[in-house]
């Protein structure tokens, strides 16, 4: 195959603007799929991406088009729109030499068309602009191509106009893609220079390897080189997915496939990484991806103690297939033996704990999600809390052993309509946020930028930015530093003992609130023990919240049906004994419900 002949390309958009219906109509007018394997979203094939309806997973296909009389081999990689998934956008982008950015011509540029632009430029990529879904009444083509031009500041004079949907401009865009997007350069005779940008373990084949190769080819039977960690394998398999796995007698400069090599052990394996020839291997290796940096963490810990060591061996698998999250052993003294999590999103979060959950037969709990706050000590030392237990108690901030805490912040992009700036801005204020900037787009369109805490957008900022606009607002953000913050270490007890999975860190004007909410909440879901339960929320030393839980009472009276008052004083007087010796030997038993629903709150 001359590499003149191939394109590698990838679609990018914001999340609903028809990402997947665009492959799908790539796949139909290549003749990829016959008419009984066509189903709708076809590259989207986890259950899970269908019943959600977004993109989870880049996939990759090979097409064939027949343009001008030559043949040629069209490489495309469908990415995930949300924020939470923007690493799997660029990995795949690594693999490319230029991107389709799709824009609904409905809504109009959003906030993740901006980011993933901006990856896309970064990589030096070639875009070519589409507007989609003009099919629908309220599209307005014109007005979306000056929005391109403006906020994205792309030329869209020449932007190719579609419908995904009805099958519009799908000729007009592929050969776009073969005038617009460069060939790919690569030496076919140089040693052996392949990258890695995506994986995930097969049972019976081991770790199935997507590589883009840049330089040289690769056979069955060739020995490679894991430039970065050292390992040595023999190749089984190579080939392509069109859509369909193909094995293949070789792999050259330019193409994109995948590579089986028997590779069982799912730790030595890292995406990023560059293929290499073992007796011919290549002078140095490619670029690595730019390691992504988990924004919020969690516990997961399986509710049965003894699927430990299977929860160990799912997560260093799905690892292989998802790099962006991390995780390291953790033991709580409620939930057990777990992992401390740390992910890209709050949405990435559900993703991995739904596809443990399903993918691996696990039954899990999550505990509420946190974030990486930095301690300051007077000795200028940077300390780390992922959860409450690392947090200094309020005793040591006031001994002044700790100088500040720093707690991380995020620059936040949103564009909303202008009918609800009111309600939006409200929000970013409740949320502790700091306006930077405020712009009309349009009449009709305004962009928000605000410098908001990490910590105040995990929870439901999302939801709420979404149910105030109506579904019409977007958001996207960045992380952009730590900055000192007053946060408290608030503790649950139960009977006067710390529960340390309840533990929470909070904003100190928020702490009260915070505090009164959990001990009301577990009011109602512990049950009554033959003792009286006191719940209190503390911060340091002071009390702020506090909840009874009465005891059962035992009418030991029933008996008495008459004689004097004092036999009756006796009995309770002994009854009264007895609860107090009882409450200061029993222990009280909180439910596994208590601590999810806890968690969550």
């Amino acid at each position: 195959m001359e590499i003149k002949n191939i394109r590698n390309f990838s679609i990018i958009a914001h999340i609903d603007h028809g990402k997947s219906t665009l492959a799908d109509r790539f796949l139909d007018f290549t003749g990829a799929i016959t008419a009984r394997e066509k189903v709708s979203q076809f590259l989207d094939n986890m259950e899970l991406e269908r019943e959600r309806g977004i993109t989870i997973k880049a996939q990759t296909v090979r097409l064939t088009y027949n343009y001008g009389g030559v043949d040629y081999t069209l490489n495309l990689i469908d990415t995930p729109g949300h924020v939470d998934f923007s690493y799997e956008v660029s990995k795949s982008l690594a693999a490319c030499e230029g991107a389709l950015l799709v824009v609904d011509a409905t809504q109009g540029v959003e906030a993740q068309t901006l980011a993933n632009v901006y990856i896309a430029s970064d990589m030096n990529l070639a875009v070519v602009p589409v507007i989609n879904k003009i099919d629908l009444p309220s599209a307005d083509p014109e007005k979306t191509k000056k929005e391109i031009e403006e906020v994205v500041g792309l030329e869209a004079g020449d932007a190719i106009l579609a419908s995904a949907k009805e099958g519009i401009g799908i000729k007009e865009i592929l050969e776009a893609v073969i005038n617009k997007i460069p060939f790919p350069s690569g030496n076919p005779l140089a040693p052996l220079k392949a990258l890695i940008f995506d994986s995930w373990f097969d049972s019976y084949q081991g770790v199935v390897a997507l590589i883009r190769i840049f330089d040289g080819r690769v056979i069955p039977g060739d020995t490679i080189l894991l430039m970065n960690s050292g390992f040595s394998y023999e190749v089984q398999k190579v080939g392509v997915y069109n859509p369909f796995m193909k094995e293949l007698e070789a792999l050259g400069a330019g193409e994109v496939g995948f590579i089986i090599a028997n590779i069982k052990d799912a730790g030595r394996f890292k995406i990023g990484d560059t293929i290499t020839l073992r007796n011919n291997p290549a002078k140095e290796p490619l670029p690595d991806f730019k390691e992504p940096k988990p924004m919020v963490f969690a516990g997961i810990y399986p509710i049965d103690s003894d699927d430990y060591p299977e929860l160990k061996d799912s997560i260093e698998k799905l690892k292989l297939n998802d790099p962006s999250f991390s995780y390291e052993p953790e033991n709580s003294l409620a939930l057990g033996f777990g992992f401390r999590c740390g992910f890209l999103g709050l949405l990435h979060m559900e993703i991995i704990v739904e596809r443990l959950e399903r993918e691996y037969g696990l039954s899990l709990i999550s505990t509420s999600p946190t974030v990486l706050y930095n301690i300051i000590t007077v000795k200028g030392e940077v300390k780390s809390a992922l959860n409450p237990m690392k947090f200094p108690p309020s005793e040591e901030i006031s001994m002044q052993e700790v100088e500040h805490i720093e707690e991380p912040f995020i620059k936040a992009n949103i564009y909303v309509p202008s009918e609800f700036l009111g309600k939006i801005i409200n929000l970013c204020v409740e949320k502790r946020g700091r306006q930077v900037e405020l712009k009309y787009i349009t009449k009709s369109r305004v962009q928000l930028v605000y410098e908001l805490p990490l910590s105040e957008i995990v929870l439901d900022f999302y939801d709420q930015l979404k149910s105030l606009s109506k579904g019409y607002a977007s958001f996207d953000y960045e992380f952009s530093g730590y900055r000192p913050a007053d946060m408290v270490k608030l503790e649950i007890l139960v009977n006067k003992d710390p529960v340390d999975a309840l533990s929470v860190i909070v904003h100190k004007d928020k702490a009260y609130v915070r505090g009164r909410n959990i001990v009301e909440k577990l009011r109602t879901l512990i049950p009554r023990q033959m003792f009286e339960v006191v719940l209190q929320a503390q911060i340091g030393s002071k009390i702020i919240a506090r909840e009874e839980i009465k005891a059962l009472r035992k009418n030991v009276l029933a008996k008495c049906y008459g004689g004097d008052i004092t036999r009756k004083r006796k009995l309770l007087e002994k009854q009264k004994e007895g609860k107090k010796k009882m409450k200061n030997i029993g222990s009280v038993e909180i439910p596994q419900e208590a601590f999810l629903s806890i968690l969550k709150v």
